[in-house]
């Protein structure tokens, strides 16, 4: 059945399709598109109808490379009734897209399993296996479970945390504190040698995530009043998305000059994050981003340790390519080239981050 991709450039009409799709994802919603303006990248948002039937939600976005070649994304998506609409999701797209877009690539959000005998589709009618954008293994929660047994699922070492924390005072929750935020985030980023965006791109998301349906916030850790921990979260439909985030040092001390007890402030911000999740409706926790390879050494370890703590469901999201036009392969040979000499500058090695 053939499917008709319909531009629109009404936010609350694009946000409410993507937020009542059962295949959805929080990146589709329109704030995560205006962030990536913040890029230079042009976001285009489209229904996707059947016979006047909305069954879909695109937003793609255009990323020039060079003149006259430029690429499409439709980061986490795009938004579906069903992926049997894929092959017809390519056909559309192929009527819509410039003769200067070279490639198309897609993350159905739709989460696999990574456990033994789970295998990952290879395509989907033209669309073919291809690398990531975002994080493609993640640990996710099912806040559908009551809070005690949230908790009795933790690691016993989170759940002493979380005790320890709770006697201590640190309270955890949403804030409106961005500057704490912003400190945080690029402490983290410079500790572990990570790239990040201009500031102006997260005060985007921020501000147009809550704009027209969906729900971007952030949540800080506090001991004594300081922000020890936090993360900023993107949320649409059913799911809420951990993005960004982590932790500083409490280099404090006691009138003595003794260090002040380790509060265990991260631990109380992933749990009471997910608290807040769930008191709120959401019923998927995305932790968002761990290591395809486990290598002790590397800062990526750590950080999956931590989220293994709160979940252990890890899953995929692969992501799969449509050629555009004949340029599409080294095109993509050139991207990962360039992704490679970034890796190298930014951390002396070739590895990706996760």
């Amino acid at each position: 059945m053939r499917l008709n991709l319909v531009e629109t450039t009404e936010p609350r009409v694009y946000d409410d399709a993507v937020r009542h799709l059962p295949i959805t994802s929080a990146l589709q919603g329109w704030g995560y598109g205006e962030a990536r303006r913040q890029l230079g990248q042009t976001p285009a948002r489209y229904l996707i109808q059947q016979e006047g039937r909305t069954v879909g939600a695109l937003q793609l976005i255009r990323k020039r490379l060079v003149p006259g070649f430029s690429t499409l994304y439709a980061p986490r998506g795009p938004a579906l009734e069903s992926l049997d609409l894929l092959p017809g999701v390519a056909d559309a797209v192929k009527r819509v897209a410039r003769p200067t877009d070279a490639l198309l690539k897609i993350e159905p959000p739709v989460p696999f399993l990574a456990a033994e005998g789970v295998t990952l589709p290879d395509a989907y009618g033209p669309f073919r296996r291809a690398d990531t954008e975002q994080p493609e293994h993640t640990i996710v929660a099912d806040l559908t479970r009551s809070e005690d047994e949230l908790f009795a699922g933790l690691h016993s070492m989170a759940r002493r945390n979380v005790r320890t924390a709770q006697k201590l005072g640190v309270v955890a929750g949403r804030d409106d504190d961005f500057d704490a935020f912003w400190e945080i985030f690029t402490a983290t980023n410079e500790r572990a040698q990570l790239g990040a965006f201009p500031r102006e791109y997260y005060e985007t998301m921020l501000r147009e995530g809550n704009a027209h349906g969906g729900e971007a916030y952030i949540v800080l850790s506090r001991y004594q009043g300081r922000a020890l921990a936090g993360g900023f979260f993107l949320a649409m439909g059913k799911g809420t998305y951990y993005l960004f985030g982590g932790s500083v040092r409490d280099d404090r001390t006691n009138e003595d000059g003794s260090p002040l007890k380790d509060a265990k402030a991260p631990d109380a911000f992933y749990w009471n994050a997910m608290l807040d999740a769930k008191q709120r409706g959401y019923e998927l926790f995305d932790f968002w981003g761990i290591p395809r390879v486990l290598d002790e050494s590397k800062h990526s370890y750590g950080v999956f340790k931590m989220k293994l703590k709160f979940s252990e469901q890890r899953v995929w999201y692969p992501a799969y390519d449509l050629n555009l036009n004949p340029a599409a392969p080294a095109i993509v040979k050139a991207l990962r080239w360039r992704k490679t000499q970034n890796n190298l500058r930014k951390r002396g090695s070739a590895d990706d981050v996760l």
